[in-house]
């Protein structure tokens, strides 16, 4: 009879790395989306062309081979980063590729009136999108947002390919060890399941916060 307490120990750090990964890998997405989504409606067509390229080849490519990319070949090339590092920079530039058209598509959803009012007030661009088109168009992201990080939570599995001991990773080593495989999955789809319920209610209470006030909500 295995000793049951000992590898849960083993889930539960590896479960941390989990959490670990989707929080700097969020971060590093929502720098990318604001980058790149600023930049496809950007006045030059440089950045416009700068922004496309990198939406279109993360969206294009398999996150597999992105993680592969920047573990085993960016060493190649002088950069050596850490698994932990790989997988929050593949993670966070893919699940950003796709978030980036969040940002474009919220921002072009403000009404044209409020751009018309900010003209005549006179504002910089910057001011124009600091207080008046940010505003109203982060609420409009919010819940693309958060399913966006709930998928990048479930892509974290990938990162057990380079041996980076996240949830999925301890869960294959406890199954090796003791034979089963219904107690460590039945144990990570749980951890799963419970990561994605925080982040979703996160994002819920955020996205109420934010348009407390706007349009007659309270």
């Amino acid at each position: 009879m295995p000793e049951w307490s000992g590898y849960l120990t083993l889930i539960l750090q590896g479960a941390l790395v989990t959490a670990q990964l989707t929080l700097f890998g969020s971060v590093l997405a929502l720098l990318a989306a604001f980058t790149a989504g600023l930049g496809r409606i950007a006045p030059w067509w440089p950045l416009r062309w700068l922004a496309t390229l990198y939406i279109e080849f993360f969206r294009g490519t398999s996150i597999y081979v992105q993680l592969f990319w920047a573990y085993f070949v960016l060493p190649f090339m002088g950069i050596s980063l850490s698994p932990l590092a790989a997988g929050v920079l593949a993670l966070g530039l893919n699940v950003g590729a796709y978030a980036a058209e969040v940002v474009r598509g919220a921002i072009l959803s403000v009404p044209k009136d409020q751009y018309e009012a900010t003209v005549a007030l006179n504002l910089t661009k910057v001011q124009r999108m600091r207080h008046v088109i940010l505003p109203q168009a982060l609420p409009l992201m919010l819940p693309t947002f958060g399913n966006n990080a709930i998928e990048l939570l479930k892509a974290t599995a990938v990162v057990s390919l380079i041996s980076l001991t996240d949830m999925t990773f301890q869960a294959q080593i406890v199954r090796a060890q003791t034979g089963s495989t219904l107690v460590p999955f039945a144990m990570i789809l749980l951890l799963y399941f419970a990561m994605a319920l925080v982040i979703s209610t996160l994002v819920r209470k955020l996205e109420r916060r934010m348009t407390r006030g706007l349009e007659g909500v309270r």
